[in-house]
């Protein structure tokens, strides 16, 4: 009876142990014809936005369809929004692409998901076509025909990622606009344009814009306080020294370019353009899902938005003040009992008397480790306990 139980449970223990991880690169690098495709993928960056997704498909196009787009001679930045019209928010198989409802459906891109695109552009009508082809075409597309067809499937991971080939690039009006080189932004402006006016005024009144103008070159990651976040900051902010205030406008950028894709996959301590010799101006990266946080040593921010992510400049809005030890006390781990209430004033750190200390709402000192569902289970855990049960099930066996 037990090895009954043993083998019925085996099958689930081996699927509890294994991720649903999947790499574009390695699946595009087993066809050649594909490669051209592939490499810029890579180079746009998009290939590790799609490793991370799940349920996607990637429209693949083949090295001679790939030399057309590149005879327009688009920068990377445009090529960039003209592959992202290649990546669909929902997952197409062979079999589902020939079993279309109503023979026809509308799908958002990559290049809809990530904001880049304006209104309905971004998204690629499917079409079931007598004589059993499969036609895609984008929403704004100068054309009511079809611009390409399905050719064949490349890999299909049900229901992870289905990668097909087709056999015409994707392309529209709005994904062909010029887009300007990250270096040729002017950052403050940027900044101001999205929802960082206050940020970017800060910077340029301070004087610290041609830092982070003189950093882009070389990488940039820049994660910029809310309008409304800043607004309720202020009073401190002006507590500052002329000294402080400029170390803490440098400490939300880190002088590495840093891809939304890259802060998901990895955690740790970065330095930043506050970074000098004692003084650390360190913070930490820390994943909770798909939530990116950033941690100092007082207060935890998450990102919100991007503002933008091209090579060799990444610009996100977080929905804090990132505070760093150096400037601010650090909150206690607990709340005060009430009758310790009334000496919420004194300090018993020994730092600075006049130091800011942080607001009422900046005690999120550490990202809580359980899940948006409430479960502490996540990656490498799952794989201990599955584990730990196959171990157990076998000791009771023997």
């Amino acid at each position: 009876m037990k090895l009954r139980i043993f083998i019925f449970l085996l099958p689930l223990l081996l699927l509890s142990t294994t991720t649903n991880a999947h790499n574009i690169t390695h699946i595009l690098a087993k066809h050649p014809e594909l490669s051209t495709f592939n490499h810029y993928l890579t180079i746009t960056h998009l290939a590790a936005e799609i490793n991370r997704r799940r349920t996607i498909t990637v429209a693949a196009i083949d090295n001679a369809a790939m030399n057309d787009l590149l005879a327009k001679h688009f920068s990377l930045y445009t090529l960039k929004n003209i592959l992202s019209l290649h990546v669909f928010a929902d997952y197409f198989g062979a079999k589902k692409l020939h079993q279309i409802t109503k023979g026809s459906t509308t799908t958002s891109s990559l290049f809809q998901a990530t904001g880049e695109a304006a209104g309905t552009s971004g998204y690629v009508n499917i079409t079931d076509m007598k004589g059993g082809k499969v036609g895609f075409n984008p929403v704004d597309s100068d054309s009511d025909q079809p611009m390409a067809t399905y050719v064949k499937s490349v890999e299909e991971l049900p229901y992870n990622i289905s990668v097909i080939q087709i056999s015409h690039g994707l392309t529209s009006p709005e994904a062909e606009a010029p887009t300007s080189s990250p270096t040729d932004l002017n950052l403050t402006s940027l900044m101001a344009k999205q929802g960082c006016l206050s940020f970017s005024e800060l910077i340029t009144a301070q004087g610290a814009d041609d830092t982070f103008t003189q950093s882009v070159e070389g990488g940039l990651t820049i994660f910029c306080p809310s309008d409304e976040t800043l607004k309720s900051f202020m009073p401190r902010y002006k507590n500052l020294t002329t000294e402080g205030k400029t170390s803490l406008l440098l400490y939300h950028g880190v002088p590495l370019y840093n891809s939304l894709g890259m802060l998901r996959s990895s955690n740790g301590l970065m330095n930043t353009l506050a970074t000098e010799g004692a003084n650390k101006y360190d913070f930490t990266i820390q994943n909770d899902g798909d939530d990116v946080k950033v941690q100092t040593k007082v207060v935890t921010a998450t990102i919100k938005g991007t503002l933008i992510d091209e090579d060799p400049l990444a610009v996100y809005k977080i929905d804090k003040v990132l505070l760093p030890r150096e400037l601010f006390k650090a909150a206690p781990p607990s709340p005060a009992p009430k009758s310790a209430r009334s000496k919420r004033g004194s300090t018993d750190d020994g730092d600075e008397a006049d130091a800011p200390g942080p607001a009422e709402d900046d005690n999120d000192l550490v990202a809580d480790s359980t899940s948006n569902d409430g479960s502490r289970f996540r990656g490498g855990e799952f794989v201990s306990v599955g584990f730990s049960l196959f171990v157990g099930i076998l000791m009771s066996i023997s």
